[in-house]
C-alpha cells in the first residue's frame, strides 16, 4: 500500500523523467524537421535501408517532434509514449543493433528511449501533467 508521500514522489519522478525525455524527442524530431526538412530525413533513411522511407522519415520526424511536446506537456502522454516507443523500435531494428549495444552507434542510448517511452505507455503523465488536470475536470462535471 503506498502512502501520500510515496505517490507523490512516483508522480514526480515521471514528472521529470517525462520532462526530460520530451525533451531528447523535441529536440531530436526539431532537427528532423528544422534543419533537414522531411527531403533530407527521407534521404537518409532511404541511406539506412529503412523501408518507405519517403513515408516513415517525415513520420518519424512528426512523432518525435510532437511526441516530445506531448511528453513536456504531460498531454496524451500514453499515446505520445506508444508512437516514440515504436520509432525507437525501428531505430533500434533497422540502424542500431548491427552495431552492437554500446554507443555511440549501439542500441544502448535508442534502448533506454525505449524503456522510457515503454514506461509512459503503461503509467501516463503521472498527476503533474495537463491529462491529470483534464482528467479531473472531467471527473469534476
Amino acid at each position: 500500500m503506498s502512502t501520500r508521500t510515496e505517490t507523490t514522489r512516483f508522480d514526480l519522478a515521471l514528472a521529470v523523467l517525462r520532462v526530460l525525455v520530451g525533451i531528447v524527442f523535441l529536440a531530436h524530431g526539431g532537427q528532423k524537421l528544422f534543419v533537414y526538412g522531411f527531403a533530407g530525413v527521407q534521404q537518409a533513411f532511404g541511406g539506412m535501408g529503412i523501408p518507405a522511407a519517403a513515408v516513415t522519415g517525415p513520420l518519424v520526424a512528426l512523432v518525435e517532434f510532437f511526441g516530445g511536446l506531448a511528453l513536456v506537456a504531460g498531454l496524451l502522454t500514453r499515446l505520445a509514449g506508444l508512437g516514440l516507443a515504436l520509432t525507437m523500435l525501428g531505430a533500434i531494428a533497422f540502424v542500431h543493433l548491427a552495431a552492437g549495444f554500446f554507443g555511440p552507434q549501439g542500441i544502448e542510448f535508442p534502448l533506454t528511449l525505449l524503456a522510457a517511452t515503454v514506461t509512459f505507455a503503461i503509467a501516463g503523465a503521472g498527476r503533474f501533467s495537463l491529462d491529470h488536470a483534464i482528467a479531473l475536470r472531467r471527473a469534476a462535471r
